[in-house]
């Protein structure tokens, strides 16, 4: 059962938690406004697509920068309680500072039952209006950058089909110097090749240009030519390339199919979606640890004041943001383990999170 002390530090943290919020979300809007408003009058877009970005930019913008938020708010009304003498009255009464941390921990897992909730089927919606509309509107060339630098594709598409495309254009749906290579047991059956290949959307059909058709067969090789043959094949071109930014834009279901499936294509970017996959998990365990660091590191009455914790926090709170953001980086451009990457902060936060803890009891 809950204590009033209890439900008092909790009401504190969750509203503390919801101000911080609502306070830094319209500021972070203000500033975007103030730094895209040229780009948004120059491409003319509607008001409704801009309300929709903004309300997309709320959750993208809130998600990504939670542990910060929590951490500063945390340290903030903690820190009260410290300056009143709240805490050396609450331990002073018998209480022990494990005991005083239960509602902290109530908190943080209500928080974290939150966020991961909204990892798993609220952020990939906003986060894919929140991209769609940056490189739709703001990015130069951005129908073409959302599809990555790399315009050659050479991927496996199924256990015996292989196929290479050169330049892919994303807006004519058209690509160059199209192969498909088939094999059965290891051994190349036939190849078609096309100088130019254009998906139709209306027929849900492929056009390839220049069309040649070469069977393997153990006498001699048997070879068709045409200048232009439709055909069906099970893939897309979008499939081919999909957007760079693709992993944040699925739910938790779809995303495990999706690495699933371009596991089995070879895709040189299993890294980038295994990062998206294990944040989610990640991200909420650092509720707890960045509120146990918060409560050690403010419960103390300094002679600096709340100042000196803020400082403490903040500098803390952005060392675990740039931790995140370095291995999560490292994982994507490297063979470092995407897993290892993510967890690395909550581990090595974690241990500072024990070694304060042990101190503040003293």
């Amino acid at each position: 059962m809950l204590t009033i002390i209890d439900k008092y530090i909790l009401k504190r943290y969750l509203a503390t938690f919801s101000v911080m919020i609502m306070l830094f979300i319209p500021i972070g809007i203000v500033i975007d406004v103030s730094e895209k408003v040229n780009k948004m009058l120059e491409n003319k877009i509607p008001f409704m697509d801009i309300a929709i970005y903004y309300y997309n930019f709320t959750i993208y913008f809130a998600n990504s920068l939670f542990p910060i938020f929590l951490f500063l708010s945390v340290i903030w009304f903690t820190s009260k309680l410290a300056n009143n003498t709240e805490i050396i009255a609450i331990l002073s009464s018998g209480i022990s500072f494990t005991r005083f941390l239960r509602p902290y921990i109530i908190g943080a897992s209500i928080i974290s039952v939150f966020v991961l909730l909204m990892g798993f089927f609220i952020v990939p919606a906003a986060s894919e209006g929140f991209n769609n509309f940056r490189y739709t509107y703001l990015k130069g060339n951005g129908k073409q950058l959302m599809r990555g630098e790399n315009t050659n594709v050479y991927r496996q598409i199924n256990d015996n089909d292989f196929i290479f495309v050169n330049s892919f254009n994303e807006e004519s749906k058209t690509a160059f110097n199209f192969s498909l290579e088939h094999f059965e047991k290891d051994v190349l059956k036939y190849k078609i090749t096309a100088s130019r290949i254009k998906w139709d959307p209306k027929k849900k059909i492929y056009v390839l240009y220049d069309y040649t058709k070469r069977t393997v067969n153990d006498l001699n090789d048997v070879i068709e030519k045409v200048p232009e043959k439709n055909m069906a094949f099970k893939f897309e071109l979008e499939d081919l390339t999909p957007v760079v930014y693709i992993a944040e834009t699925l739910s938790l279901g779809k995303l495990y199919k999706f690495i699933e499936k371009e596991r089995k294509r070879g895709s040189g970017n299993i890294n980038t979606y295994l990062v998206v996959l294990y944040k989610k998990y990640s991200v909420p365990v650092s509720a707890f640890i960045l509120t146990i660091i918060a409560v050690a590191v403010s419960a103390m009455k300094r002679r600096g004041g709340m100042g000196t914790n803020l400082a403490i926090g903040i500098a803390i709170a952005f060392s675990f943001v740039f931790f995140d953001k370095i291995f999560g980086t490292l994982a994507e451009k490297s063979t470092f383990s995407p897993l290892l990457a993510v967890w690395f902060p909550n581990i090595v936060f974690g241990i500072l999170a024990v070694y304060l803890l042990r101190n503040a009891k003293r």
